[in-house]
């Protein structure tokens, strides 16, 4: 079961539209035993989520992603944990991530503007107790998310063999 259920994972964050029938046949179960799982996995908050990528430039908006690097204090007894509450609990954040390296949070944020960002820095962000300091880094342009390439076609460049 145990594997089922991983499988079931594994192929709904590649394609998270994938029915349960769909997971039935790929997976040789039936439907129900699909179906059960996934609630019992939604249930267990495991699957938190279902997501869609959106290549908002080919759409013909412009967002603005940035990525700050923030240096902490953390606090005693709770670490980093507090701090990283209050920041993710701000609309513009899309992601926080504790890191390893020369900062502490690596954190995503989307704007409609590059002011906005400046914005949020300025106004939201480092004044924050415990924040050290930022660092923002602007997304220029996004090649490969979550797995999917944005820029052209992906398709096999391998040179064709005959024998």
């Amino acid at each position: 079961m145990q594997n089922i259920k991983k499988d079931v994972l594994e192929l709904l964050e590649k394609d998270s539209r994938l029915t349960n029938d769909q997971l039935a046949k790929l997976l040789n179960v039936s439907a129900e035993e699909i179906k059960e799982i996934i609630e019992q996995l939604e249930r267990d908050n495991i699957i938190l989520r279902y997501s869609t990528i959106i290549n908002w430039e080919k759409h013909g908006c412009q967002k603005v992603t940035a990525m700050i690097e923030v240096n902490i204090t953390p606090q005693r007894e709770v670490g980093f944990d507090k701090i990283a509450e209050r920041i993710y609990r701000f609309p513009q954040v899309k992601s926080v991530y504790l890191v390893s390296g020369s900062y502490d949070l690596c954190v995503i944020i989307e704007d409609d503007t590059m002011q906005g960002v400046s914005r949020f820095v300025a106004e939201k962000l480092a004044p924050l107790e415990h924040v050290n300091g930022t660092k923002t880094n602007f997304i220029m342009k996004r090649y490969k998310e979550d797995g999917v390439i944005f820029t052209g076609e992906d398709t096999d460049r391998r040179l064709v063999v005959i024998p």
